[in-house]
């Protein structure tokens, strides 16, 4: 967890370089912004390439169990990228959802509060987005 964190000062340190690019040279400064998020792209994807390529290291002289023949083959620690992009995707959905739903159900409230609870309803089933995504990641982890 703590190798995301030393990330933070390299992000500040390359907005804060495109932001000073950007102020200096105008608009051959957004042509050059624009080749170097290709060539970090064309990086990163060489990289994807090469890390799904990778087949799983195994030691010549040692048996490999049944139990840890599916983590040999890498399908666990795929279900597992699954599940957190199910609950991550889900979850940023019914953020989205429960903020406009809520302001929406405050608005209609400040005007009429009798409908107050029909309000919260729909404000709940906003939030049920984010539950469905769980319930996917627990049925991936499951099967991971």
């Amino acid at each position: 967890m703590t190798i995301w964190l030393g990330t933070i000062p390299v992000f500040l340190l390359a907005a804060g370089g495109a932001f000073m690019l950007m102020k200096r040279r105008g608009k051959s400064g957004i042509t050059l912004l624009v080749g170097i998020n290709v060539a970090v792209m064309v990086g990163a994807l060489a990289l994807v390439v090469t890390a799904l390529n990778a087949t799983p290291a195994v030691a010549a002289d040692v048996s490999v169990p049944a139990a840890t023949a599916v983590a040999a083959t890498g399908s666990g620690g795929s279900a597992l990228i699954a599940a957190a992009i199910a609950v991550a995707g889900s979850s940023i959905g019914a953020a989205f959802a429960v903020a406009y739903t809520g302001s929406a159900a405050l608005a209609a409230m400040s005007e009429r509060p009798e409908i107050f609870g029909r309000a919260m309803v729909v404000v709940g089933l906003a939030e049920g987005i984010a539950i469905y995504g769980l319930i996917i990641a627990i049925i991936l982890i499951g099967k991971a």
